[in-house]
């Protein structure tokens, strides 16, 4: 939730390695270390967006158009790009209180996809947004309990009156993982929710244009991955499960992945959408559905 840096949402999506999912950066990190606490302090000196699903390669859900698309509308979004001026501050503070990991997040900057839209060209926009908030992580029954909970402001309609700027939020987040010896050995469990919450709801629904879907006030996201190691550790299984009951959708990314020698891994895997409705989150990809293979070699 309070992880800022830009994200490759279409690599995510077709497959490739998890690790992908983080785009490159540049910014500057400075980092204090004390017995009382720690400070992370990060300056980007010019705004670095997510790579977000435009349809090119992924098609969406366009709200303007009220149909879902791909590379006949692919999103042309202004980007603010000033060097210095459109900067991003990130902050993280943290510490250990005896079995607790304690941290608490800032930053300063832009909506990180497309979070409005011109009304006069129709382009995607990125209104200005501050994020606040804090995380704890510890043992509990067994396995590592971890939760999160984030403030979205979005400062450019803070009265959720504008409908074309996306509202403030509260999202919160609750995980637990742990392994399962008593069914088998080297499987591991994870479970997570997640909750957005959007400010400011009902002047969002007097303002939607008449047509819109509107978004739920609540959503809700519920997440159960499951990875069995075999073969000496060379061998993952793993199935990693999204299902919302509020926007009734899911995603499903299952994955096979087989270690040859110290260089070369291959892999078999999918990105399975469902939803019912084509303007939720998961249920806009449903044409995306996708099964892969990939043959790594690392050095």
């Amino acid at each position: 939730l309070n992880d800022m840096f830009p994200k490759d949402w279409p690599a995510f999506f077709v497959g490739r390695d998890t690790e992908y999912l983080k785009a490159p950066s540049d910014a500057v990190k400075v980092s204090l270390f004390s017995d009382l606490v720690n400070v992370d302090f990060v300056y980007t000196p010019r705004f670095d967006p997510d790579r977000y699903i435009r349809g090119g390669r992924i098609s969406f859900y366009n709200a303007m158009l009220g149909r879902r698309c791909g590379r006949d509308a692919v999103v042309d979004a202004e980007v603010p790009d000033r060097w210095f001026r459109d900067g991003e501050f990130a902050g993280r503070l943290a510490r250990n209180v005896g079995a607790l990991e304690l941290a608490g997040y800032g930053y300063v900057g832009y909506w990180k996809s497309p979070a409005g839209v011109d009304p006069a060209t129709g382009a995607g926009t990125f209104p200005r947004l501050s994020v606040w908030g804090g995380s704890v992580r510890g043992q509990l029954a067994g396995g590592i309990a971890n939760f999160e909970g984030a403030y979205y402001d979005s400062r450019q309609d803070r009265s959720g009156g504008d409908p074309t700027v996306r509202n403030s939020e509260v999202r919160l987040l609750a995980g637990y993982e742990r392994d399962l010896p008593q069914i088998t050995k080297d499987l591991t469990l994870g479970v997570q929710y997640y909750l957005e919450y959007m400010m400011e709801y009902d002047s969002y629904r007097r303002a939607l244009p008449p047509g819109t879907p509107a978004a739920d006030e609540h959503r809700h996201v519920l997440t159960l991955r499951l990875d069995k190691l075999a073969m000496n550790q060379n061998l993952l299984v793993s199935l990693f499960v999204f299902y919302s009951p509020t926007d009734a959708d899911a995603y499903l990314r299952p994955l096979v992945r087989y270690k040859i020698d110290d260089h070369w891994t291959v892999e078999v895997g999918g990105n399975v959408f469902f939803g019912a409705k084509p303007f939720t989150f998961f249920g806009q990809f449903a044409n995306d559905t996708n099964l892969y293979a990939a043959l790594r070699y690392g050095f």
